[in-house]
């Protein structure tokens, strides 16, 4: 559905405001958060693949009735996890304005 001119108009007049007023907020909506992407993947490539090492850990200690095993795996499985989701966090570290 393409926008009539004096809405066209409307959204130009609200993006020259939010550039002079919030200039960081309107470079972050036009090109992005800063950050590296391939950093925040492969962060969480690994975090995921220490989960599972983690979880088979824990079940290996499952099987084997050897609790110290399922203790450091399970341990580790909540670090991996903090690993895993650190990806997933702000993008570019900004609380925000009060």
């Amino acid at each position: 559905m393409a926008l009539s001119d004096e809405e066209r108009r409307r959204l130009e007049k609200l993006e020259q405001e939010l550039a002079s007023s919030d200039p960081d907020l309107y470079r972050t909506l036009q090109f992005g958060a800063p950050g590296n992407k391939r950093r925040e993947a492969a962060t969480t490539l690994w975090g995921a693949l220490a989960l599972i090492g983690a979880f088979t850990l824990v079940i290996v200690g499952i099987a084997t009735e050897l609790v110290i095993v399922g203790a450091f795996g399970f341990l580790l499985m909540v670090a991996a996890a903090n690993w895993l989701l650190r990806g997933y966090g702000p993008q570019d570290g900004h609380k925000g304005k009060p």
